[in-house]
Order: structure tokens, then C-alpha cells, then sequence
């Protein structure tokens, strides 16, 4: 008896990843770049507050800078075309980054607001009102880069 391979259906196919600069104008990989601005920002904005709770702001630098850092190896991916072999397994690998760091993110949103509100109602030496603008406009970088990853992960998947 031959052996068969298992084939899919032609309806079934996987529409390819851009590469090259064309990243930058499809979506949901225009994305991307702007998850990695605004993931920046929250990385400094939190880097630039004295530590009101050390759990907290550690979480929140520890999403911010792996998901920057996994964001832009997945960038790079893209642009240099390695993923073109198996376009399937690496929309799969995008759909799944981005869900967990869009989990991971929203976390770290609440955790950076909880932290704004306890430095608000004990604002002394330690926690200063400059220090409450950073960590509300941290929260509110933080809550817009959840949303893009919450995005990109399900225009992924529908796609």
C-alpha cells in the first residue's frame, strides 16, 4: 500500500506573512513597530519613578522590556524574510506571542495604576507628585499597548 501525505484543502491556505519593508504597511504587522514605541515608553516612564511597590514595578519592567525585546526579534524576523519556510507555524507562533503578551501587559497596566494609586494617597518624600504623573502616564501607555497586542493577536487569528 503507497503511503499518502496528508494534504490541505486548497480553501485552507495560509495567507503569507509580508517581508521586507511591506511589514511596516500590512496589517496586523504595522502594529508591531508601535507596540515596540509604546512598550518602550512604559519601560522608561516605570524606570523613571522611585519604587513604590518593588513587586509591582518589577512585573511591569519585566513584561515591558521581554515583550520589547521578543517584539523586536519577531520584527526582525519578519523584515529579514527567515520566516518564509513555514509561514503557517510562524502565524501560529504570532497569534500565540501575542496573546500572552497582551495578557501579560494588561497585568502589568493594573499593577502600574495600583501602584499610581497607593503613590497618590502617600505622596511624601518617597513618592512625589512627579512620580504619580509618570506612573499614570505609564498606566495609560501600558493600557494602549495591551490593546494593540489584544489586536494584533486576533487579527492574526482571523486572518
Amino acid at each position: 500500500m503507497a503511503s499518502q501525505e496528508i494534504q490541505m484543502p486548497s480553501s485552507c491556505e495560509v495567507p503569507d506573512i509580508p517581508c521586507g519593508t511591506r511589514v511596516f504597511s500590512t496589517l496586523p504587522y504595522a502594529f508591531i513597530l508601535i507596540e515596540l514605541i509604546l512598550g518602550c515608553w512604559v519601560w522608561i516612564l516605570v524606570a523613571a519613578t522611585g519604587v513604590v511597590i518593588s513587586i509591582n514595578n518589577g512585573w511591569v519592567m519585566y513584561v515591558s522590556v521581554s515583550c520589547f525585546l521578543f517584539s523586536l526579534i519577531l520584527l526582525m524576523v519578519y523584515v529579514c524574510g527567515l520566516h518564509k519556510k513555514n509561514c503557517g507555524t510562524w502565524r501560529i507562533v504570532d497569534v500565540i506571542y501575542h496573546g500572552i503578551a497582551a495578557i501579560f501587559y494588561l497585568s502589568a497596566a493594573v499593577l502600574v495604576v495600583n501602584a499610581a494609586i497607593v503613590c497618590n494617597s502617600t505622596i511624601n518624600s518617597s513618592c512625589t507628585l512627579v512620580n504619580y504623573r509618570l506612573l499614570s502616564a505609564a498606566s495609560v501607555f501600558a493600557f494602549v499597548t495591551s490593546l494593540l497586542y489584544m489586536l494584533h493577536s486576533f487579527q492574526s487569528y482571523v486572518r
